[in-house]
């Protein structure tokens, strides 16, 4: 059996509660109380260290509670409101400073102040008097629970705000090393398709040739060889048009700009989608929010726009639906296009607008990396997030302070 391994900051807090139970040996009254609410403290306070209280409220709530439970009894058995260990509610305030918001951090100072101050009651005032430099003291040490408190919080919460920031630093760096790594592979794979494009394309066109040449040359009674010489023409066409698609993306985007209204382009790309399948029905939903005209190349964002309005439909085969919505955010233009389909798995996400990429069993996978390069030749950016079996959703933007 593996024993648990300590830690550092384990070994600290053994250190100081080992000091304070040594520090309470000399004393003439010594109850054995104090020793285990000191070990439980450490308990406590060792297990928080290991457990996931900074996100589970629960958790937190539960372990400054029983903290302040601890340190109300420690204080009740070593001479309750004249008790040299007042300064132990420390644990709960700081514990709860640090972890919760300010309110919260104030509300457990204040309920950690009441349970100090509760040991009044159990005073007798008949015997004993409460001088004035007592309440003194009284209120400075209550006083000190909150500054400590208010103190804590402001430092736990700009440590709080640091690391937010560090952390959506360190997504956008994730994301624009794959915006790199994508760009480059774009720029690596256009080269290359553009030269086998070329490549192919010759001996195409002598396959074609010889196709009409055999066609032309054969007896009509030849049904077998008028037929073949069909199904070479159909496939080489097929290839051609492939081809074309494959120099089409290789070539460079020239940008055709010009002051256009997005939610028409948006409609005409609706006007485009094809009647789903009989397996299902698709529900078409869209919102177009108010856009001023803007510059861009319609033709362009609205081919971007058919593929994604068709990969959302294809992704819904037995029905489902699909949603479209545009809105203004500052100086971009947003589109959201969604659907409620099988989804995108985890580990096809960075894969997705990579050129050749696609799970369509006759699909080219050229798609998505054409509405990537489209929306990049605008300045635009393309993300998407998904759920198994929710449906995906792709966001683009588009800055419209650009001049045509």
């Amino acid at each position: 059996m593996r024993l648990p391994q300590i830690r550092a900051l384990d070994a600290v807090w053994l250190i100081f509660l080992a000091a304070l139970a040594g520090l309470g040996l000399p004393k003439q009254e010594h109850s054995l109380y104090e020793w285990l609410v000191l070990l439980a403290l450490g308990a406590v306070q060792i297990a928080e260290t290991r457990l996931d209280v900074a996100t589970d409220r629960s958790l937190a709530m539960f372990s400054i509670g029983a903290k302040a439970v601890l340190c109300y009894w420690l204080v009740v058995e070593t001479g309750g409101i004249e008790s040299s260990y007042y300064l132990i509610f420390l644990l709960p305030i700081v514990s709860a400073a640090s972890l919760f918001e300010a309110g919260g951090a104030l509300l457990a100072t204040l309920a950690c102040s009441g349970l100090y101050l509760s040991f009044l009651l159990f005073v007798d005032f008949e015997r004993y008097y409460l001088m004035p430099e007592g309440v003194d003291e009284l209120s400075v040490r209550v006083i000190f629970f909150f500054v400590s408190a208010i103190l804590v919080n402001r430092l736990a919460t700009d440590n709080r705000r640091k690391t937010e920031s560090l952390a959506k630093a360190y997504r956008d760096l994730k994301e624009a090393q794959a915006e790199v790594r994508r760009s480059e592979r774009l720029a690596a794979l256009g080269q290359l398709s553009a030269g086998l494009a070329h490549e192919i394309r010759n001996p195409l066109g002598v396959i074609s040739a010889s196709a009409e040449l055999l066609d032309k040359h054969v007896s009509q009674e030849n049904d077998v060889a008028r037929e073949v010489a069909g199904f070479i023409r159909t496939e080489v066409n097929r290839s051609n048009l492939l081809v074309s698609r494959f120099l089409d993306f290789a070539r460079p985007s020239q940008l055709q700009r010009g002051m256009h209204d997005l939610n028409d382009v948006v409609g005409r790309a609706l006007s485009q989608l094809p009647e789903s399948s009989d397996n299902g029905a698709v529900e078409v939903s869209k919102e177009l929010g108010t856009l001023p005209e803007f510059s861009f190349d319609s033709t362009l964002i609205e081919s971007a726009i058919v593929n994604l309005l068709v990969n959302a439909q294809e992704a819904m085969p037995s029905g489902g639906r699909l949603g479209i919505r545009t809105r203004r955010l500052d100086s971009i233009a947003e589109i959201v296009v969604s659907d409620t389909g099988c989804g995108i798995a985890n580990e096809q996400m960075e894969n997705i607008f990579n050129p050749f990429f696609t799970t369509k069993p006759r699909g080219v996978g050229l798609g998505l990396a054409m509405v990537s390069k489209f929306i990049d030749s605008h300045g635009g950016k393309i993300t998407v997030t998904s759920s198994a079996e929710k449906g995906s959703a792709f966001r683009v933007t588009l800055p419209m302070g650009v001049r045509p």
